[in-house]
């Protein structure tokens, strides 16, 4: 029995190395795959009853495959806005073409031709929180409310004006308007402002100031197409240094549009030329053309004009022991009993890392250190073969003896 149980040890030895070149080799092959978690085949002895104190019987070993997805891996800058890492803990929550969800730390994302979704190497597609109603609220131990982050479903927006500034000279040395003079025009100085309506038509309305007094100007806001009544209207009143000390500020109706807060704080009425300008916010009808990420996992929707809007927020999961998830083809882990139920949360928040656009995280496989391992298993390797052969031999001569 003790020959049977030394080519038992030989042949388990041997298995038990092979698991371990087997997982060198897998880690070598991912050294350069994005946010891959290095495998590691773990020993333990398997030790057998004796029996009588005579007789020994040789136990073998017990394999373990541990795989270090809670060691983080390099951070390395990249020349792709999509590309995405976490710097800390946490995962990203993507989903498949089935929409089963996983988690993965591979951020290399791309935008999809077909589907307008960002979607990384592995085919996954990235999920988010959508921001379309507000702030969102996310279930904390699952991924009810994720949505394929897609920010082409923003399509071209108008951007309706809400605020507008108008600064500059009054000058101090206009006649205060005098209505019955011979052709009066109605205003003292005129200019010109040009807003957006809620579908992003500009409109240029007319800024008619009048001085009424000899620090006091009325301020109107006419529409040309509608003359009559103004838009908008204000005094505005300075102090004897020429600063506004009243009427700074305005609403301004847009026709087909919002009110619009017009700042006239920055007027003043000194010695000098008229010389007025203004802005406004607002837009015509703009398309998006990329994506911008924020560390707190806002995506933004960038449009040509070079303004953006949060569209979607990209939530971290986590659980209790990462190094207990289960991998499945493409980079990506599922949950187990031992690794504890999914937990949702934000970049930043109860222990979670933060995001880093433009970035990725590489593999955490040292190829040196498996290198040095694969050369130990070679010789570990050997050194069993040699046993199991040992004890074949001596089988052998032991059959030939009965003979």
């Amino acid at each position: 029995m003790s020959l049977i149980g030394v080519l038992r040890t030989g042949v388990s030895g041997m298995n038990a190395q092979s698991n371990r070149i087997s997982t060198v080799a897998e880690n070598i092959q991912n050294a350069s795959t994005t946010g891959y978690k290095r495998t590691s085949a773990e020993f333990s002895s398997l030790l057998l009853d004796s029996g009588d104190v005579g007789n020994y019987n040789s136990g073998a070993v017990e394999t373990t495959l541990r795989r270090a997805v809670s060691e983080g891996g390099p951070i390395a800058s990249t020349n792709s806005d999509k590309d995405l890492a976490i710097q800390g803990n946490g995962f990203f929550v993507v989903s498949d073409t089935g929409g089963a969800p996983f988690m993965t730390r591979a951020g290399n994302f791309v935008v999809d031709g077909k589907t307008g979704n960002l979607v990384n190497a592995g085919g996954f597609t990235l999920m988010g929180y959508s921001l379309a109603n507000g702030t969102p609220n996310p279930v904390l131990n699952g991924v009810a409310d994720l949505k394929p982050v897609n920010v082409s479903v923003m399509g071209q927006e108008a951007r309706p004006s809400t605020s507008a500034t108008i600064s500059g000279n009054l000058s101090f040395e206009t006649p205060v308007y005098d209505p019955t003079a011979t052709g009066a025009l109605g205003y003292s100085k005129k200019n010109s402002l040009k807003v957006y309506d809620n579908v992003g038509q500009p409109v240029t309305l007319d800024v008619q100031m009048t001085k009424t007094a000899a620090n006091t100007w009325a301020v109107s806001f006419i529409n040309p197409a509608a003359p009559t009544p103004p838009v908008g209207s204000t005094t505005v009143t300075f102090d004897g240094n020429g600063k506004v000390n009243g009427g700074g500020s305005t609403l301004v109706t847009v026709p087909n549009g919002r009110s619009v807060t017009v700042n006239l704080s920055g007027l003043t009425q000194l010695s000098g030329d008229h010389n007025l300008s203004g802005t406004a916010d607002g837009s015509s009808p703009t398309a998006v053309s990329g994506t911008a990420f924020g560390e707190d996992g806002t995506v933004y929707a960038v449009y040509s004009d070079g303004t953006r809007k949060a569209a979607f927020k990209v939530p971290l999961a986590d659980v209790a022991s990462p190094d207990n998830l289960t991998p499945r083809a493409g980079n990506v882990f599922t949950t187990s009993a031992e690794s504890g139920d999914i937990q949702i949360g934000f970049a930043g928040q109860g222990g979670r890392g933060i995001m880093k656009a433009g970035a990725l995280e590489q593999s955490n496989v040292d190829v040196s250190t498996e290198l040095t391992t694969m050369i130990e298993s070679q010789t570990v390797y050997t050194a069993n073969s040699k046993v199991f052969m040992t004890g074949n031999e001596l089988l052998e001569t032991l059959m030939n003896l009965k003979r």
